[in-house]
């Protein structure tokens, strides 16, 4: 199967020609409703376009949420794969996030669905949780390297649950999160000018500079915006790893829709401050 040229590389590209920004897509029923949109197809139809002609050509990265859109079965998919579809053509990479994780042909299989060039969601990287093992995630490391797309992987998240499980220690010290960065870190060995596989990391968790954060590679970090973080935080949160983060934004920018042009305003101030505080810090 020719794959693309690596994500990475195409990841970098995109961060210093758009911005590192990351427009999530979470048409979610409240944000459906703030739009004056019905909670069907129709209305999900009409909210993912919308996002999608008003950024796709301006930023880095757009990161639909899959949940939203599988709930409304096989058409809400169908409006997924055109998004995905529409974004990409427009210029935006676009990490599909579906946080999925499993073990053997299962995970195959998740991985053919968002992975394999040919597939109705291909998309250049997809997020998944490796807390069935990092081992188990071995078929769609090998799906990303063969089709030159990426993965990002759960690794210190902003929820509050998340550090019953990321903060455990392991009989070598270590704690969990750190162990999955550290894997990270191998995949990424050798890679220029920035390695396919990242990790998600939370901007709202404050000084991590207990953790080796330079993996080489994308260090996806929500939390900007609704959740409390801000652009100014992140040299703050990520230390000289700052300049391979991808900051997401979901509410901050969709809450000004429907309107394109508020959309597009909204998201290009959140780019130029992301792009202030990293290049000052």
């Amino acid at each position: 199967m020719s794959g693309l040229e690596p994500f990475g590389a195409r990841l970098r590209r995109a961060m210093d020609e758009r911005g590192p920004l990351c427009v999530g897509i979470d048409p979610h029923a409240s944000l459906l409703a703030e739009w004056g949109l019905n909670d069907d197809v129709a209305g999900l139809e009409r909210f993912s376009r919308t996002v999608v002609e008003a950024v796709a050509d301006r930023v880095a990265v757009l990161k639909p949420q899959s949940a939203f859109f599988e709930r409304f079965g096989s058409r809400g998919v169908a409006v997924l794969e055109k998004s995905v579809a529409e974004a990409r053509a427009a210029g935006a990479l676009v990490v599909m996030d579906a946080k999925r994780g499993d073990i053997g042909s299962t995970m195959a299989a998740y991985a053919e669905s968002f992975l394999h060039k040919d597939a109705p969601l291909f998309s250049d990287a997809l997020t998944v949780s490796p807390y069935l093992g990092y081992g188990s995630l071995s078929p769609a490391v090998a799906l990303a390297r063969e089709s030159g797309a990426g993965l990002f992987v759960l690794a210190l998240t902003s929820n509050p649950e998340g550090g019953e499980v990321q903060h455990a220690v392991r009989p070598d010290g270590r704690n969990v999160g750190a162990t999955m960065l550290a894997h990270l870190a191998a995949e990424n060995t050798g890679e220029k000018p920035l390695g396919s596989f990242g990790a998600v990391v939370g901007a709202t968790l404050g000084d991590l500079s207990t953790y080796d954060l330079d993996i080489n590679g994308p260090l996806l970090a929500p939390g900007i915006g609704a959740q409390g973080a801000t652009p100014a935080e992140l040299p703050g949160v990520f230390g000289a790893a700052v300049g391979n983060v991808v900051p997401n934004v979901s509410r901050g920018v969709l809450r000004h829709g429907p309107d394109t042009v508020a959309l597009r305003d909204a998201a290009e101030r959140f780019a130029e401050e992301i792009r202030h505080a990293v290049t000052s810090s």
